[in-house]
C-alpha cells in the first residue's frame, strides 16, 4: 500500500528515487529477466555446452553479452508492451497498473530506447550476426506489441515464439543442433502456448472491453478451452520422447510430475468460470516454468561438484 499512497501524493512531495525503481522493476518484470538469465545459464551448462567446464561457460564473456542483450531487449519489451497495454491493463491488472505508472511514460519512453541501443551494443560486442538478431529481436517485439497481439493467432503463435527466442541465441551461439533440443523445444513452446491462452482468458474483460481480438474474445471460452486441452496432449508428446532419452538423468521426475500437473490444469480448466480460477491457472503453469528452469540442474547432479571441485 506504500507504493500505491505515494503513487497518489506524488504531485504534493516528489517520490523517494527507490520507490520509481521499484517501480521501474515491476514495469520491466525484473523477477521474469532473472528468472531468464538463471534458465539461459543452466541450459548452457547442462543442454547447449555439457562438454565445457563451468568455469569456461560462467566467464566466457560472449555467452555474457549474449545474456546482457537479452535482458535489455527483454526490459524494453514489457516497457513497450506496457505503453500499448495500459488501458487494457487498468481494467485486468488495476494494482500492478497503478505500481508501474509511478514512473510516467515521458520517463519510460527515453529508457526503451536507451535498452534497445545498449541490447544492440552488447550484440555486436560479440558479432555482426548477434547484433542483427538482437536487433531483428527488438524490432519482432514492437511488431507484437503495436499490431501482432490483437489478432488472434499471430498473437498466439507470436508470443510464445518470442519468449523462445533468449534461448535460441545461446542455442545458436554453441551450434549444438541435437534431437534432444528441439524437443525441448517443443515441449516449452506447447506450455508458452497453453500459458498465453490461458493469460487470454484471464484477460477476457480488458480485451472485450478494448476490442482486442484474441482467440478468447472472438471465439469464446469454450472454444478457448478446446484448443487449451487440445495443446496439451500435443505436449504429451515431447515429454514421451524426452523420457526416451538417457542423458535427461534426474529431469525425468520433472517430466512425470509435469505430466500430473497438466492433467490437474485440465481438469480445474473445465470447471473455471472466474478470472480468479483463470489466475490460479496462469500461476500453475508459471511454476511448472519456474521449477522447468531449476530442474535443468537434475540432468546430471554430479556434473557441478565435478566442475567445482578440481580433480
Amino acid at each position: 500500500m506504500d507504493l500505491l499512497e505515494i503513487s497518489k501524493n506524488n504531485s504534493k512531495k516528489k517520490t523517494p528515487f527507490y520507490i520509481k525503481m521499484l517501480s521501474l522493476f515491476s514495469a520491466v518484470r525484473g523477477y521474469n529477466i532473472l528468472l531468464i538469465v538463471i534458465a539461459q545459464y543452466l541450459a548452457s551448462i547442462f543442454i547447449f555446452a555439457p562438454e565445457k567446464s563451468l568455469k569456461n561457460i560462467l566467464l566466457d564473456v560472449d555467452l555474457y553479452f549474449i545474456v546482457l542483450a537479452t535482458m535489455c531487449v527483454i526490459a524494453a519489451g514489457y516497457i513497450i508492451n506496457n505503453f500499448y497495454d495500459f488501458e487494457t491493463d487498468k481494467i485486468n491488472k488495476p494494482l500492478k497498473t497503478k505500481i508501474d505508472a509511478i514512473v510516467d511514460q515521458k520517463t519510460k519512453l527515453p529508457i526503451y530506447f536507451v535498452l534497445n541501443f545498449l541490447g544492440f551494443i552488447f550484440g555486436l560486442l560479440v558479432s555482426w550476426r548477434a547484433a542483427l538478431f538482437f536487433s531483428v529481436y527488438i524490432f519482432s517485439i514492437w511488431l507484437y506489441s503495436h499490431k501482432l497481439k490483437k489478432y488472434p493467432l499471430m498473437g498466439l503463435f507470436s508470443a510464445a515464439v518470442l519468449s523462445l527466442l533468449p534461448f535460441f541465441a545461446v542455442f545458436v551461439y554453441y551450434k549444438n543442433f541435437s534431437e534432444i533440443i528441439f524437443t525441448h523445444a517443443a515441449f516449452l513452446f506447447f506450455i508458452l502456448l497453453i500459458r498465453q491462452l490461458a493469460k487470454d482468458l484471464e484477460s477476457l474483460k480488458g480485451d472485450f472491453v478494448k476490442n482486442y481480438q484474441t482467440i478468447a474474445v472472438k471465439y469464446g471460452e469454450h472454444f478457448t478451452k478446446i484448443l487449451i486441452s487440445f495443446l496439451v496432449i500435443l505436449t504429451l508428446n515431447p515429454i514421451y520422447f524426452l523420457l526416451k532419452y538417457p542423458e535427461i538423468g534426474g529431469m525425468k521426475y520433472y517430466f512425470y510430475g509435469s505430466i500430473l500437473t497438466l492433467i490437474v490444469f485440465l481438469l480445474f480448466l473445465w470447471f473455471s468460470k472466474s478470472k480468479r480460477n483463470y489466475v490460479l491457472l496462469h500461476w500453475i503453469l508459471k511454476l511448472l516454468i519456474f521449477a522447468g528452469v531449476f530442474s535443468l540442474a537434475l540432468i546430471d547432479t554430479s556434473v557441478l561438484i565435478e566442475r567445482i571441485l578440481p580433480s
